[in-house]
């Protein structure tokens, strides 16, 4: 019997030690439900690091330490007044209706509607500075670390590398296309996966795009990038669009949308066909003409003197 017992106990731990994936049980924290989730009819003037679009057609803001907000075409609500002050960089409704909200000080939460769950390196992350989410077509999370990407299936993570092919392992910004590849936008060059190997995508210059904070398709198949135009960081940041029809070739058709001086971060084509994008001071909306700035009056004049 006592033999028995010790065998019992090595074939668990053989068990869930395997594939070199951690079966993952998130921690709970101590969130304050009684804490009321604010609305304004302005939305947020500091930093808005990322974009998305929840099922309602709702936005979705994450602001750094001013939260994240929901933006329902009227006004703005801090969807994360429960959990506390963190440094926000993305967040993510899943096709079950769950929030993900990614900071880089305390790993990643998740909310179902009713409690929060709490994911860190303890349960299988590459790293708890997290700066992306994206859901796949198969129903895949990823997150984008400074360590990697990890990719979360709902009961175990899986972590790529530089040592996978991963071209950097500071990842600003995750996309897959209509092909299936999954884009990768880090903070040296941007690649893409096509589930076997890691490509650098290069420009008309045959020059890979470096430093690239946001990415997206549009409905059309044009890939739209924000990120710097030195490879450096310094000086200009740039809105692009590059043509669908001459995106794997080697010359693709590239359109500036907007250049400036001013980080430009997330980006998101929502329902409408319309481009919105963070930047250091806020959220901006482009409807195909005008560029729109969502950032009262007053917090504009304030961020001019800066």
């Amino acid at each position: 019997m006592k033999y028995a017992h010790i065998y019992t106990l090595f074939l668990m731990l053989v068990f869930n030690t395997a594939c070199g994936q951690e079966q993952t049980e998130p921690h709970k924290d101590n969130i304050n439900y009684n804490i009321k989730d604010t609305v304004t009819s302005y939305g947020p003037y500091r930093m808005v690091r990322n974009v998305k679009q929840d099922r309602n057609g709702n936005i979705l803001f994450a602001a750094s330490w001013g939260g994240v907000f929901r933006y329902d075409g009227k006004s703005f609500t801090n969807v994360t007044s429960k959990i506390g002050s963190h440094r926000y960089w993305d967040v993510l409704e899943d096709r079950r209706g769950n929030l993900w909200f990614a900071s880089t000080d305390s790993g990643v939460y998740n909310y179902n509607g009713k409690s929060f769950q709490h994911f860190t390196t303890r349960e299988g992350l590459a790293n708890n500075r997290v700066m992306c989410i994206y859901e796949d077509k198969a129903g895949n999370i990823w997150f984008g670390t400074g360590g990697g990407v990890s990719r979360y299936d709902g009961k175990s993570f899986r972590n790529f590398t530089m040592k996978e092919g991963l071209s950097n392992n500071d990842i600003n910004t995750i996309m897959e296309d209509k092909t299936g590849k999954i884009w990768f936008g880090t903070r040296g060059d941007a690649c893409y996966y096509d589930g076997k190997t890691f490509t650098v995508f290069r420009n008309k210059d045959g020059e890979a795009f470096y430093n690239v904070w946001g990415i997206t398709e549009d409905k059309k198949g044009n890939i739209w990038t924000t990120g710097a135009v030195n490879p450096n960081g310094l000086g200009a940041w740039a809105l692009s669009r590059y043509d669908q029809k001459s995106l794997y070739n080697k010359n693709p058709a590239v359109t500036e949308i907007m250049s400036t001086e001013k980080f430009l971060c997330g980006i998101l084509e929502a329902n409408d066909g319309s481009i919105w994008f963070g930047s250091l001071y806020g959220v901006y909306r482009y409807d195909g003409k005008t560029i729109t700035d969502f950032t009262r009056k007053e917090d504009q004049k304030y961020r001019s003197l800066f």
